[in-house]
């Protein structure tokens, strides 16, 4: 159940270089989560504040590492009230838990540019081990910031009361489904 697709795989594509660090670029990455609603709707919230770094290296993936941070106070619906209502303690707390953590712990290779990412994902004040799978994009040389860049899209499957948040589960669905494209660069 707790299948989640993150930002290492992109790895796997990247040639026998030395090690790097790439940061999550916010304005071309995105993470988004959607849920059942009483079975009639699957509404869609966003985060918005994205920060990380992906310690790349190229000659051992295996060796490779990240930290991604979403604040909460990027979370958003287009729905004012409804942003409001998923930060309160009801919800995910935004103002006793400001964000959401991962911080990778292993790094497996797979095939065809995929990873099979272990780490722990901090949420509503639970950690808990979870697997990452995913998909590159992209990887190379930007020739005009002559900095490297990758870009990957992922998707997860989480329950949201393995990490206490676990209020109106009769209708409102505990999986969550997180679609994430990402985008991360050098400084050049």
């Amino acid at each position: 159940m707790k299948k989640l697709l993150f930002p290492l795989f992109l790895l796997a594509a990247i040639p026998a270089i030395h090690a790097e660090t790439l940061e999550i670029d916010p304005s071309h990455s995105a993470v988004a989560f959607s849920w059942n609603h009483h079975g009639i709707s699957n509404p869609v919230a966003r985060f918005e504040k994205i920060e990380g770094k992906l310690m790349l290296d190229g000659k051992d993936v295996t060796k490779s590492s990240v930290v991604v941070k979403l604040a909460m106070d990027g979370l958003h619906t287009a729905v004012p009230a409804l942003d409001q209502r998923l930060k309160t303690a009801e919800f995910l707390d935004a103002a006793a838990y400001p964000e959401i953590t991962f911080k990778s712990t292993r790094i497996e290779k797979g095939p065809m540019d995929t990873l099979k990412i272990s780490g722990d994902l901090s949420l509503h004040g639970v950690t808990r081990p979870v697997v990452l799978n995913g998909k590159i994009n992209k990887i190379n040389m930007d020739p005009m910031a002559k900095a490297s860049e990758a870009g990957f899209d992922a998707m997860v499957t989480l329950k949201r009361s393995d990490f206490g948040v676990s209020k109106f589960l009769t209708s409102v669905a505990d999986e969550l489904q997180v679609h994430m494209t990402i985008s991360a660069n050098s400084e050049g």
